[in-house]
C-alpha cells in the first residue's frame, strides 16, 4: 500500500498506513455499499510543545470493497502537524485552521481494516482544540458533517490564558453626556474559543452611580442574577456583560466596549467595577492569575463646576427608581437555552463608534487607561465618543482643587 502523489487541495494531516488487515466479520450495510466507519481517537491534555501520536482503525461495515481512502484531519489554530507527509496537501482554511488531505492507495475489502496514525503537536497558544479526522462512508473526500466514518474530537491543552479587565477615567460635567470604554483583553499565553462548556469569556460591566448607561455597544446584553438577561444593546440596565461574538479571543487581543452615559445634575466623581470573566460570572479554571481581573471605569466631575439648579433632579435621564436610574435586573436567562444567552456562533466582527465594540491588537500596561486633556480615551482602538454638553454651551472646566486632587 501506498499514499497517491496528488491529493485534492483542501487541509490538514500528518497520516501514516499499515498494510490492510483483516478484521472479524462486520455488520453488512442495508444498500449493499461498502461503509468505511473511523474509530474513536482517546481524549487528551498536552502541554504545549508536546506531540499527539495515536492510531485509528478504518473499517469496511460495508458489503462492496473501497479502492482508494481520502483521509483529512483538521487542527484549530493552537495545534499544528510535527512534519509533512508524501501524498498529503497541506493548507489552512477558515478560523486558521490546518488540513491536510491524504491519499491512501489501498483497497479495502468488506470486512477489513487498515490502521492510520493521526499526530500533531500542541503550540505554545494551545488550549481549548479541536481535531477533525476521517473520511467518508465510500472513501471519498469527507463532508463537512460528522458522522461514524468522520469524527471530531475537543481537548484542553495543559495551558493556561490570562484574560484582564481594562478600565477609563474620564472627565465630564454633571447633567451632561459622556463615553467610556471598558476593555477585555486576554495576556495570553493561550487563546480561547468556546468548545463545549460555559467558559465563554466575558466582561461584567456595572454602571457607575449616579449616571445611566443611554449608549449601548454590540455585543453587550444586560446581566441579571447569572448570565444575560435581556437583548443587547439594551439600554438603562445597571450591569451589563460582554462578550465576543464569535466566542473567540486571541493571544494578546483586545474587545474594547463603549458605552455612553448620561451623568445626572446631582452626580459627582463616581465610578463602576468591570470584570473579566465568563458570560455567566463563573471564573475560567485556565484563568490562573486573578489579580489583574478586576478594573473600575469612572467619571471625574469638577468640583468647582456648579450647575443652576433643577425643578427635578430625576429626570435627566433616569427612570424614576432612584439610585442612578438604571432599571434593575431579574432573573438571567444564563445557560438555560433562552434567546439572551450568548451564541459562539455569532460574527466576530464588530465597528467603532458609542454603540458597538471593538477589536484591538495587545494593549500594555495597567488596568486603567489614560486620556488626553480634551477627554478623548488614548487606548489602542477604543472608539470613545466625545463628551456631548447640554445646552450648547462650551464651558472652561477649571482643575479640581489640590485637596480633592490629593
Amino acid at each position: 500500500m501506498h499514499f497517491r502523489p496528488s491529493a485534492a487541495v483542501l487541509a490538514a494531516a500528518v497520516i501514516a498506513v499499515a498494510g490492510p488487515a483483516v478484521a472479524a466479520p462486520a455488520v453488512q450495510a442495508d444498500d449493499g455499499g461498502p461503509e468505511l466507519v473511523v474509530s474513536a481517537l482517546p481524549s487528551a491534555a498536552p502541554k504545549p510543545g508536546e506531540v499527539y501520536d495515536k492510531s485509528v482503525t478504518l473499517t469496511n461495515k460495508g458489503t462492496a470493497a473501497v479502492d482508494g481512502v481520502t483521509f483529512r484531519v483538521r487542527l484549530t489554530r493552537g495545534l499544528d502537524f510535527p512534519e509533512q507527509v508524501k501524498g498529503c496537501t497541506y493548507s489552512t482554511v477558515k478560523d486558521q485552521v490546518r488540513q491536510a488531505v491524504c491519499e491512501l492507495d489501498t483497497v479495502v475489502e468488506p470486512g477489513a481494516s487498515v490502521i492510520t496514525p493521526v499526530r500533531f503537536k500542541a503550540l505554545d497558544k494551545a488550549l481549548m482544540e479541536a481535531v477533525e479526522y476521517g473520511t467518508s462512508a465510500t472513501g471519498d473526500a469527507p463532508g463537512e458533517g460528522f458522522d461514524d466514518s468522520y469524527r471530531r474530537l475537543t481537548l484542553t491543552a495543559d495551558n493556561t490564558a490570562d484574560l484582564v479587565a481594562v478600565g477609563e477615567e474620564m472627565e465630564a460635567l454633571a447633567g451632561g453626556e459622556q463615553s467610556v470604554t471598558a476593555t477585555l483583553r486576554n495576556d495570553g499565553p493561550g487563546w480561547v474559543q468556546n468548545q463545549e462548556s460555559d467558559d465563554l469569556p466575558g466582561l461584567l460591566v456595572q454602571i457607575p452611580p449616579g449616571t445611566v448607561a443611554i449608549g449601548v455597544p454590540k455585543g453587550c446584553a444586560p446581566f441579571g442574577i447569572d448570565g444575560p438577561s435581556g437583548p443587547q444593546g439594551t439600554t438603562g440596565k445597571p450591569k451589563y456583560v460582554c462578550w465576543p461574538q464569535d466566542g473567540t479571543l486571541d493571544a494578546g487581543q483586545s474587545l474594547a466596549y463603549t458605552f455612553t452615559l448620561k451623568i445626572k445634575k446631582s452626580t459627582q466623581d463616581t465610578e463602576g467595577e468591570i470584570k473579566a470573566s465568563s458570560v455567566y460570572d463563573i471564573a475560567p479554571k485556565y484563568d490562573t492569575n486573578r489579580s489583574n481581573n478586576t478594573a473600575a471605569i469612572g467619571i471625574d466631575v469638577p468640583s468647582d463646576y456648579e450647575p443652576e439648579p433643577s425643578p427635578s433632579d430625576g429626570a435627566d435621564g433616569g427612570s424614576g427608581n432612584g439610585g442612578n436610574g438604571n432599571d434593575p435586573e431579574g432573573q438571567a436567562a444564563g445557560g438555560t437555552g433562552a434567546t439572551a444567552s450568548p451564541s459562539a456562533s455569532a460574527s466576530t466582527d464588530t465597528t467603532t463608534g458609542g454603540s458597538t465594540g471593538t477589536t484591538t491588537g495587545s494593549t500594555t500596561g495597567g488596568n486603567l487607561a489614560t486620556t488626553g486633556s480634551d477627554g478623548t480615551p488614548l487606548l489602542a482602538g477604543a472608539a470613545a465618543a466625545a463628551a456631548v454638553l447640554g445646552g450648547g454651551l462650551v464651558f472652561a472646566v477649571r482643575r479640581r482643587s489640590a485637596a480633592k486632587s490629593a
